[in-house]
């Protein structure tokens, strides 16, 4: 095909095209390094010069991203977000000012890669990564809060310069490409620590590695409990204490979990080594109004749904610990769907005390568990087990089942509440908003 015909073959082409593209174009869907999408980086000529927050981590990592931008947000900044996987709608992954961009943006941007990648191969990742510092550039953002899709060493996310690298906690995941033990993962998240550039870390028991990564680099690297605190106060308020400074009276996190607090403080800690001004009023409204949907979210009432995105053993010992923090007189009727490259026995272990009914579903995605894989997971667990083929047909089920004080809980994956959330009509028409 010629050149022009190519062009003008990509002009026309719709969002949902481009993506289903990008999925065949590379033999593997991940496919970790940065020498060939650093290649197409220098072609197009992406250098943002606004400066980045990088975050990496196993769970938090998206929390940690909506209070940086909430409270940049309430700053009066400018700023661009690019986080990974969507739940309904990949616009999700590459925000401006709170508001998705739109698929004219993304389709632009993704031909401009195309043109510029000549024979070189990128996975979609890396193809989103390029395109979303493409936009935040064309947008003149003021700053970017850029969310490492895995690992964080080889990442595509990890080809741009920070001025501040943010890890949130580390536990096991992803151990097919990472390693199967914390000290190994701890060394891939601090592969975005650079030399003389303030590094933060949120894990209670940071690995060794990722403490020997930022001394053998000389960067500077602020710990949980010891150079950034909580503090908590009646009704949720809290102080946080910074090496130099005391911020008081700040409100209780809006997304639910005592883990919370501690990716608040991360963010509002992490804002004190840019080059942009917060002050504590600020650093409030952020909080105060940072939303971000799957996370515990309570989406019905009578009976009570909600979902959370919880897909690894620690997650879902958190969100054990939020279901028994929360009244419920009924029974728990658990929808759960997960990917094949999960731990599936432990998230299921995390969670049998609590669930009286499990309805299990497929998961028609690549990577999607079906039945006969997450059969084993289920042997022995105390409820009822019901199989579905479709979260969708799993989440029907519970619902018609439930009565007015029980509750219907939806998680094991983002597909999982993705789906779920898809079922509101106005979805599509959501703010990823804040002050």
């Amino acid at each position: 095909m010629a050149s022009s015909d190519r062009g003008r073959e990509e002009n026309t082409m719709t969002l949902a095209t481009w993506l289903a593209y990008l999925d065949r174009i590379h033999p593997r869907s991940m496919d970790l390094g940065l020498e060939r999408v650093g290649r197409v980086r220098d072609l197009l000529g992406i250098f943002p010069v606004f400066p980045i927050l990088m975050v990496a981590g196993t769970n938090g990592k998206g929390s940690a991203c909506a209070y940086l931008t909430a409270t940049l947000k309430a700053a009066g900044y400018r700023v661009g977000t690019y986080t990974s996987p969507h739940l309904v709608r990949y616009n999700e992954r590459v925000v401006v000012d709170g508001i998705p961009v739109s698929d004219a943006q993304l389709c632009a941007a993704f031909a401009r890669i195309e043109a510029a990648r000549q024979a070189i191969s990128l996975t979609p990742f890396e193809f989103g990564t390029l395109a979303a510092v493409d936009i935040f550039q064309r947008a003149s953002v003021d700053v970017a809060v850029l969310e490492v899709g895995l690992g964080g060493r080889l990442d595509a996310v990890n080809l741009f310069e920070p001025v501040v690298s943010l890890v949130t906690g580390i536990a096991l995941d992803h151990e097919m490409w990472l390693g199967s033990t914390r000290e190994a993962i701890g060394a891939e998240k601090a592969g975005i620590f650079r030399a003389g550039v303030p590094a933060l870390c949120a894990d209670p028991d940071p690995p060794r590695s990722l403490l020997a990564r930022a001394a053998a680099l000389e960067t500077p690297l602020w710990l949980w409990g010891r150079d950034f605190t909580v503090e908590r106060q009646a009704q949720g308020r809290w102080t946080l204490h910074l090496p130099h400074q005391t911020w008081s009276d700040l409100p209780a996190p809006p997304l639910c979990g005592d883990f919370q607090y501690r990716n608040a403080a991360l963010a509002l800690a992490a804002l004190q080594c840019l080059p942009v001004q917060v002050t504590p009023e600020q650093g409030r409204r952020g909080i105060a109004g940072t939303v971000l949907p799957g996370r515990f979210q309570t989406w019905r009432f009578s009976p009570q749904v909600i979902l959370d995105v919880a897909h690894n053993p620690q997650a879902a010992q958190e969100l054990a610990h939020n279901l028994k923090s929360t009244y419920c007189t009924g029974r728990t009727r658990l929808v759960l769907g997960m990917l094949r490259d999960k731990d599936r026995v432990g998230v299921v272990q995390a969670l049998d005390t609590l669930v009286d009914d499990w309805y299990l579903a497929d998961l028609h995605e690549e990577r999607g568990a079906c039945r006969e894989e997450m059969e084993p997971a289920l042997a022995g667990v105390r409820g009822t087990v019901q199989w579905h083929p479709s979260p969708e047909q799993a989440y029907g089920a519970a619902c018609t089942a439930a009565a007015v004080e029980d509750r219907v809980v939806v998680c094991g994956s983002f597909v999982t509440v993705g789906k779920i959330l898809a079922l509101q009509e106005d979805y599509a028409e959501t703010k990823w908003d804040s002050p």
